[in-house]
């Protein structure tokens, strides 16, 4: 090979090599662009929201499961509240079969989470029954057992306020990206299936101030 064939290929690898290595900046540079342009808000955005939305499940389930042991301490003073106590038994069975029965894209299906909704305010409705007919049994309103179920169903009636709070915001921050500029043009190239997550109806007031008190402290 004479010295200028070997110059040459030299000097071809070393453009190549620079080709590569400008390519790879480009792609570098480009990548750090669209990420301060928001190209990944969408799945950021969807994953925060279920996240929360499996932490209002979380303490559904919590809610769900105290009730039985409640039901039972006030069976115990005032069993003839038979009408009450079956209210609520059969409320939280409709409301566990309605979470067990939520399809997958309960998060995107506003019927889905409509006929939840329905089933949990249901549920809290006959729990609120319950609980102000047992403002009727002194006795039974003091007694220790009592005072434990009631005061762990306030905190979780709590934590099931914040979590809904909590959901509807991130909710509401996905559903704005995916509607808005510059993120319609994400979902357009980037992430065409996205669909927009459907929320609870809930109160003004519950937004603002998620406490709970079913009476307990007077």
């Amino acid at each position: 090979m004479t010295g200028s064939s070997a110059f040459a290929t030299k000097q071809g690898l070393f453009d190549g090599l620079a080709r590569r290595l400008v390519l790879l900046f480009a792609v570098v540079t480009a990548s750090l662009s669209l990420a301060g342009c928001g190209v990944n808000n969408i799945p950021t955005y969807e994953q925060s929201a279920k996240a929360k939305w499996s932490e209002v499940l979380s303490q559904y389930k919590r809610r769900a499961d105290l009730v039985p042991n409640l039901v039972e301490t006030v069976k115990g003073y005032a069993a003839q509240e038979k009408d009450v106590l079956t209210s609520v038994v059969e409320a939280r069975a409709k409301a566990t079969q309605a979470q067990i029965q939520l399809p997958p894209d309960a998060t995107t299906n506003p019927e889905a989470m409509k006929r939840f909704q329905d089933a949990q305010n249901s549920f809290s409705g006959a729990l609120r029954q319950l609980l102000s007919v047992v403002e009727n049994y002194p006795e039974l309103k003091s007694g220790q057992n009592f005072l434990a179920l009631q005061s762990q169903l306030e905190g979780t009636e709590n934590r099931i306020a914040i979590a809904r709070r909590d959901y509807i915001e991130a909710v509401r921050v996905y559903n704005t990206e995916i509607a808005t500029f510059p993120g319609r043009l994400w979902k357009s190239f980037l992430y065409p299936t996205a669909q927009p997550m459907a929320t609870f109806d809930i109160a003004p007031s519950e937004m603002q101030t998620p406490k709970v008190d079913f009476g307990g402290k007077k």
